[in-house]
């Protein structure tokens, strides 16, 4: 499956949607009695290397004496019983911070991975490239720098969550939340220039920005 956004990237933007606004339909893995020690989360009953958990995903932590409450990234799988996670980062790159240690901890990964697929499904219909636009000769791997659409597909996952939660429970503050951010995902959309490689020489043939094609070499 295509995505150009994981979900860590959606918790800079809204960490709720990892607790009580989480998909319980979407639950890859979930614990009670876990131990955070530093930036090891260890479940002895766990099995998190066939459960679909990665780096890159997110894990809501609460532990019994309310020193852990938040979500928090999965940096690492490092054994079926054992995660490697993190207090949000500036950029992945960076060295994992411990977040606060706790006995007795329970734990869920939640994930949006489909809702990044229909955007990134959505993005390659508009901008005429596979796999939305299957006709076209140009495809993902054609694409320069994925990075640009990686906002672009945040905010079109986050408005398509709160839009099904104000669905469900016909709140007005949700379609609030999903209007504003159907107009980031507009204007993002809008300023995205996507440099084509027909090539595979590095060197782009094409530009694309909002649907529009211009020429840059022959």
């Amino acid at each position: 499956m295509v995505t150009f956004s994981s979900d860590i990237d959606i918790l800079k933007y809204e960490p709720a949607l990892f607790g009580e606004l989480h998909l319980p339909w979407q639950v890859l893995a979930k614990g009670t009695g876990a131990t955070l020690s530093g930036t090891a989360l260890l479940d002895a009953g766990a099995d998190f290397s066939t459960s679909g958990v990665g780096a890159g995903d997110v894990i809501y932590l609460n532990s019994a004496d309310g020193e852990l409450d938040g979500a928090y990234e999965i940096v690492s799988v490092d054994s079926a019983t054992q995660l490697t996670v993190s207090v949000l980062r500036t950029d992945t790159s960076d060295d994992p911070v411990a977040p606060p240690e706790g006995t007795d901890v329970s734990y869920r990964v939640s994930t949006f991975a489909p809702q990044a697929g229909e955007a990134a499904f959505q993005l390659t219909e508009y901008f005429g490239i596979q796999p939305g636009y299957p006709s076209s000769p140009i495809g993902v791997d054609h694409i320069l720098d994925r990075e640009v659409l990686r906002r672009v597909s945040v905010f079109a996952v986050i408005a398509s969550i709160y839009a099904m939660w104000a669905n469900r429970t016909e709140c007005v503050g949700y379609w609030s939340k999903s209007l504003h951010y159907k107009q980031q995902f507009e204007k993002a959309r809008q300023r995205c220039r996507l440099s084509i490689d027909l090539g595979s020489d590095g060197i782009a043939e094409l530009t694309r920005i909002g649907g529009a094609i211009t020429l840059v070499r022959d």
